[in-house]
């Protein structure tokens, strides 16, 4: 895992997180660590997994049509092309 130091921090700010931290149970740390991942993550970016389930939600595929899909996902991992 990485480290980062964030240096120059304006007192209100700090002062702020801090309170923000607490309001909600978390340390300093934590809060920042949300506040970062939720900064970063792309907002209503769709999962191609969830994107495939609503399709066949909407073809109304049938319990027995999706058990097949299971069949296949838990077989072996595909194996990586080789290019040697």
């Amino acid at each position: 895992m990485a480290m980062l130091t964030v240096r120059n921090l304006p007192d209100e700010v700090h002062r702020a997180l801090r309170a923000r931290a607490a309001r909600r149970g978390h340390s300093m740390e934590a809060e920042v660590r949300e506040i970062l991942e939720s900064a970063i993550s792309p907002q209503g970016r769709v999962r191609l997994g969830s994107m495939l389930a609503d399709m066949g939600r909407r073809a109304k595929l049938s319990d027995d049509e999706f058990a097949v899909f299971e069949q296949v996902r838990n077989k072996a991992p595909a194996r990586p092309p080789s290019f040697e």
